[in-house]
């Protein structure tokens, strides 16, 4: 079981400023903003009349969920809000605790609070990764106020946090740093000598800075640690100055940090955007979103499949093709493997994006499914129903049914609905393929409403 750690030990949301290990700790950790004066970023929720900005200043105190990227400043956030608010903090992780670990800081914050009268934040950080019976646990106590709840998470609460307690807190949502945030964070760790890099005199070309911003995707812990590693790799100079140049900050920061999660909230924002991508015809976008996901890790075959999504969705019969490319790219990717069947995929998408688009099939399927589910009750009529007794015929099961290989161009009026649903229309044709059938479904359909209702046959 966890020790579990209150705000006189060292934990998780703790500044390790005063640690053992604090001249071996990384930069980032080292550089850990003590108080709201140091930290910067998230002014949408820290500037002057926002949100956490009123919390604070008034000393309101309500179970909050930090919701951002990696880097975005959740953690320290946490701790920084517990700290001002002079409240008895109980911190846990949530990858390591268990229901018993929450029980008993329940206890002891109802122990403080009988002493002191003081209320209890308990910090959770990753709390996404409390299973559903833990979260229950929790639940009862954050609704009674017995516990402040405040975690930390990079999955979006929506998918990870069970309702009702989310309903019983504020999400407050970090976005990754901005360009001015992160040279901000570079500026003050060069110069600080006490926790940062001010006693090693280093000077960035605009080219290393400039990577090092774009390689974080936002994270300031990534570019701490890549600034670190840049600055004391690099000799210096005759006067004592390191000079980083971008080759070093690319030794430095090896690879682009790209922020994915495969089951969360980024997964469906990139497949969204190259979906809706392939919809608006830009194969530019399209392939961007593609290769953002392969970059990050993303299953191939995955994108195969909704690749052939796409081509039945929002291409359909305007290019029949279109269905006949995205299957061939899936089975060549099968074939070829990673990275040669990734071309396919690309070929595919673009195809996709310059062929004519129709959601004909899709809203009609749609709403061919809803009519089904209302009326679901509805007799076959006689006409269309199978004989295959003495009986049956006998009762006129397909009585009056035409055979249309019979008749002069293969079709003939009939009707093939339930006769309350008879003038009923799913299906419209729009651009391409499909567009050149539109005029002569249009006479066909009309054809069949001209008819005497006697010959639309017996529904019963």
């Amino acid at each position: 079981m966890q020790k579990r750690k209150t705000s006189d030990q060292l934990n998780m949301f703790e500044n390790r400023g005063g640690g053992e290990f604090m001249g071996q700790a990384p930069l980032a950790e080292r550089m850990r903003p003590r108080n709201l004066d140091e930290f910067i970023g998230q002014s949408h929720l820290l500037g002057p009349g926002r949100i956490l900005d009123r919390l604070l200043q008034h000393r309101r105190l309500h179970s909050l969920i930090l919701w951002g990227p990696p880097g975005c400043g959740k953690t320290t956030l946490a701790k920084i809000i517990a700290n001002h608010t002079e409240s008895h903090i109980i911190s846990l992780s949530a990858v390591m605790a268990g229901a018993r670990d929450i029980r008993e800081a329940v206890q002891e914050a109802r122990e403080v609070f009988a002493k002191r009268k003081m209320r209890t934040w308990l910090l959770m950080d990753e709390i996404h990764r409390l299973n559903k019976a833990q979260q229950d646990t929790l639940l009862p106590h954050v609704e009674d106020g017995t516990i402040l709840l405040l975690g930390a998470t990079t999955e979006n609460p929506s998918f990870e946090i069970i309702r009702p307690l989310l309903s019983r807190a504020r999400v407050a949502v970090l976005e990754p740093l901005e360009e001015a945030d992160l040279k901000k964070i570079i500026a003050r760790a060069l110069s600080d000598e006490e926790r940062g890099l001010g006693r090693f005199p280093a000077r960035l070309s605009g080219e290393a800075i400039d990577y090092l911003i774009a390689g974080s995707g936002g994270d300031a812990r990534v570019i701490l640690n890549g600034l670190e590693i840049a600055i004391l790799t690099t000799a210096p100079d005759s006067g004592g100055v390191r000079n980083v140049d971008l080759e070093a900050a690319k030794e430095a920061l090896l690879r682009k940090s790209v922020h994915y999660d495969k089951a969360g909230e980024e997964h469906f924002n990139l497949i969204s955007a190259l979906h809706k991508s392939v919809r608006g015809s830009d194969p530019d976008g399209a392939l961007y979103w593609l290769a953002r996901m392969l970059e990050a890790g993303e299953d191939p075959l995955y994108l195969a499949r909704r690749i052939v999504r796409m081509a039945c969705e929002d291409i359909g019969l305007a290019d029949p093709a279109g269905l006949v490319q995205a299957v061939n790219a899936f089975q060549a990717y099968h074939f070829l493997g990673s990275p040669e069947g990734e071309l396919a995929l690309a070929q595919a998408v673009v195809y996709l994006c310059l062929a004519p688009k129709s959601n004909s099939l899709y809203t009609a399927m749609g709403s061919a499914r809803k009519t089904a589910g209302e009326s679901g009750d509805l007799r076959v009529p006689l006409h269309l129903r199978n004989a295959p007794t003495e009986l049956m015929k006998q009762l006129g099961y397909g009585e009056k049914y035409k055979y249309a290989h019979d008749f002069e161009g293969g079709w003939i009026p009939e009707v093939y609905l339930p006769g309350e649903l008879t003038s009923t229309v799913f299906y419209e044709p729009k651009a391409g393929w499909e567009g050149g059938f539109k005029d002569q479904l249009d006479k066909r359909r009309a054809r069949v409403r001209e008819l005497p209702k006697g010959e639309k046959g017996p529904i019963k």
